[in-house]
């Protein structure tokens, strides 16, 4: 829920990549909004990138590397953010993990460990230290979910079991601390996104464009960003756990 107070409040977004994409694009609209960002990940040229995007725009950004599957990594991210800038940090986003397909029968175990340590046991690092930040003034903590979160697919068990580990750990870490001022929420995404990644999947190569039908497929970052922040605004009265967001022409 936003601060009513005059500080500039903190958001930070774990899990940030090339532009365009979702993390650099909650990034923005967070600091189009009034908060200084912390924009983290593993590629610093890529942090750079968007925090130089923001303050060319006047906004106020710190790029901050993280490994969100080590604690020690996210434990001193933490606190860096609390060390740096004024204000609370009143807005967590966890936003890392790519696919992680393959078939069972030939996957090796460490393949498997290490997706369900980026998709949900980095989850849990950034949760527990989000709640030891934020409260007692609570806060908004979301977390970036997709259709696998929901439903199994062929080709797709590391993936599959990850991600809906973490919306279920997300679900608990709601109902834990929602009493305490902490809005915890889960997005699920179901399709692709219109970022750097897509839209170099599906360009034909050569300098072409990517097919306009193909792209109309691509859920809007803009769209994507409108949803996490409708719910950092939502009043406390009325708060939602999970959105379930595609585009109009996806079947599902």
């Amino acid at each position: 829920m936003a601060m009513s107070h005059n500080e500039k409040p903190k958001a930070l977004v774990i899990g940030v990549g090339a532009q365009p994409g979702l993390g650099s694009a909650l990034c923005k609209r967070f600091a189009d909004q009034g908060h200084q960002v912390f924009v983290a990940g593993r590629t610093q040229s890529k942090l750079d990138s968007v925090v130089s995007t923001i303050t060319s725009s006047s906004g106020t950004a710190y790029a901050l590397r993280c490994d969100a599957t080590d604690e020690a990594s996210v434990i001193e991210l933490f606190a860096e953010v609390e060390k740096r800038g004024e204000g609370k940090l009143d807005l967590v986003v966890y936003n890392v993990g790519n696919s992680t397909p393959g078939r069972i029968r030939e996957m090796d175990a460490e393949y498997f460990k290490r997706s369900w340590e980026t998709l949900c046991f980095g989850g849990f690092l950034v949760a527990r230290e989000a709640t030891r930040s934020m409260l007692p003034a609570g806060g908004t903590l979301i977390f970036t979910g997709a259709s696998a979160s929901l439903r199994g697919k062929a080709g797709f068990a590391a993936f599959n079991a990850g991600k809906a580990a973490l919306r279920t750990m997300a679900q608990a870490l709601a109902k834990e601390y929602a009493g305490e001022g902490l809005h915890v929420a889960h997005v699920i995404i179901d399709g692709g996104i219109a970022g750097e990644k897509q839209f170099s999947r599906h360009s034909p190569g050569d300098g072409q464009a990517a097919n306009p039908g193909q792209l109309k497929k691509l859920i809007s970052l803009e769209g994507l960003t409108d949803a996490y922040w409708y719910l950092y605004s939502q009043n406390q009265q009325a708060w939602t756990f999970e959105l379930d967001l595609r585009t109009s022409l996806e079947n599902w």
